[in-house]
């Protein structure tokens, strides 16, 4: 099975790394975009199956970015990362419209799979 994936971060060193990363864990990335903004035009467009989203974007947060490709039509499943640890976001993680969290020190593609339950 494919698992297309949208990579989410306003770092291109990361963006990098993390698509060598998941095209490894077989991944397809259909994309991969620097804000949020560019996230929402992006899942739109490419329709990923999920978006790996970091919390701390350049122009709107990621909460805000999952809450709107939630309301999308066929929304993909949203697993957030940042470089803060879970407890920076108290109830904000709990409360967001996601598949669950990960630390960017432990984004691989199990750890995704285990969180989408693909």
């Amino acid at each position: 099975m494919t698992h297309t994936i949208l990579i989410v971060d306003d770092h291109a060193g990361f963006r990098r790394a993390a698509r060598a990363l998941l095209i490894a864990d077989g991944f397809t990335v259909v994309g991969a975009v620097a804000d949020g903004l560019a996230a929402l035009v992006a899942a739109e467009r490419l329709r990923p199956a999920m978006v790996l989203l970091d919390i701390q974007l350049p122009d709107i947060d990621g909460f805000q970015v999952a809450t709107a490709l939630a309301a999308m039509a066929a929304p993909p499943q949203v697993v957030l990362i940042s470089s803060r640890d879970r407890a920076s976001y108290g109830p904000q993680l709990t409360d967001a419209p996601v598949a669950g969290f990960l630390p960017k020190s432990h984004v691989t593609g199990a750890a995704i799979r285990a969180l989408v339950g693909r």
